[in-house]
């Protein structure tokens, strides 16, 4: 009896279930496929991938009274670029190819794809410095209320409570966190699921879903002091680049800063919070910087309101969460739809005879390629995917820093 090959679209398939497998964070946030490059490829290089423009909710303001105060829609988007290329190659004989997908996929697919998902995902958790929300915990034992600050934020910025709620874990907040809530009454069967897991079950504490990462890196600061040196130079500041003076100090992406005055308002009333607003620093600063990046851009009237005031000049800029050059542990909690990943296709290069496919599976497009090296006497095999990222709602989100 003849050998029954494996095609390149079953090895893709598998490659592809694989992936998605080992994916947790890429898993639990808002994926699309742009499917116009479905019949040509987008650009094989991976180099200029396509633009995408998300449109944001529209705001509004509500009048009092009985005469008309006309507001125009000004419609807010973001720019996503799909032009980020990974993948792995390597190399496999024909004989290979007699295997069952079982055997096929143990070999080479499931190392090969958990490096692959490892490395994807990775890249996209670097969103976690454009998420401006932070429960800061400096000094203190991860705890059971931490998870309901959290929630609250989350609340207060009226992220959906539909069931997309994620809770991502590092593994210090997720060991400390099963050992907090070990005591806690559950049913039995999620009492069972978080022990022979390892991680605690869903719907719990208002997250549906309570997962870990170990490539949920910790964060490392500028060489700026939580007391920074640094003041606002200007009155009546807006937007999202700050006027500062007289610091010596560095700024880090994804560094988190509280502006004195300035404090959170409510979304749609825009009553005060009662807390500082926190903003994230979105560029790395010099020593003696003069600007500073910051997210959200300071707005203080109209729908877009997110802080009571703009600071006065010569208030102090606080760092939050951590001192000068420190690596801090942080958690990432967040609405799906806060971020959203973006797959588009690579060319088939089946369609022009060589041995090859494309499949797409939840929101993921990958191809395979393989061709005969007759040079090196070798058939070398690549498996890409062209992918973007963009944190389009960081709002929905929010990180929370503890020590152990």
């Amino acid at each position: 009896m003849a050998n029954t090959l494996l095609s390149p679209t079953i090895i893709t398939r598998e490659a592809l279930r694989v992936l998605h497998q080992q994916s947790v964070f890429i898993r639990s946030i808002n994926r699309q496929y742009d499917d116009r490059f479905a019949n040509s490829g987008a650009s094989p290089s991976g180099k200029i991938g396509p633009s995408l423009q998300i449109r944001l909710p529209n705001q509004f303001t509500v009048r009092t009274g009985a005469t008309m105060a006309v507001q125009d829609i000004a419609e807010d988007k973001v720019s996503l670029t799909v032009g980020t290329i990974k993948g792995v190659d390597l190399n496999f004989t024909g004989v290979d190819l007699t295997l069952t997908i079982d055997e096929f996929s143990d070999r080479y697919l499931k190392p090969s794809m958990a490096r692959l998902a490892a490395d994807i995902e990775a890249d996209a958790l670097n969103m976690v410095k454009d998420v401006y929300n932070f429960v800061d915990q400096d000094a203190t034992a991860l705890a059971v209320l931490h998870f309901m600050q959290v929630g609250q934020k989350l609340d207060e910025a009226l992220a959906p409570d539909d069931g997309d709620r994620t809770a991502l874990l590092n593994p210090t907040h997720n060991t400390k966190f099963v050992d907090a809530t070990k005591g806690l009454f559950n049913p039995q069967a999620k009492l069972g699921e978080q022990y022979t897991a390892g991680e605690v079950a869903k719907s719990t504490l208002g997250f549906d879903s309570i997962k870990r990462s170990t490539l949920l890196t910790q964060q490392t600061t500028g060489t700026c002091a939580k007391t920074t040196g640094y003041t606002v130079n200007g009155a009546n500041q807006t937007g999202s680049s700050l006027l500062i003076t007289g610091g010596t100090n560095t700024f880090l992406k994804g560094d988190i800063v509280t502006l004195v005055g300035s404090n959170a308002v409510h979304p749609e009333t825009k009553a005060d919070l009662g807390y500082l607003r926190t903003f994230t620093v979105t560029a790395d600063s010099g020593a003696s910087a003069t600007t500073l990046s910051i997210s959200p851009a300071i707005v203080v009237t109209g729908a877009k309101q997110n802080v009571t005031a703009s600071p006065t000049t010569g208030q102090g800029i606080v760092k939050v969460g951590a001192g000068a050059s420190e690596t801090y542990t942080q958690s990432l909690f967040y609405h799906k739809d806060a971020f959203t990943f973006v797959s588009a296709d690579l060319e088939d290069m089946s369609k022009y005879g060589s041995w090859g496919a494309r499949q797409t599976y939840d929101g993921i497009s990958m191809r395979i390629w393989r061709q005969g090296d007759i040079i090196n006497n070798a058939v070398p095999t690549r498996i890409d995917v062209l992918y973007g990222y963009l944190t389009v709602r960081p709002q929905l989100a929010c990180r929370l820093h503890a020590d152990g």
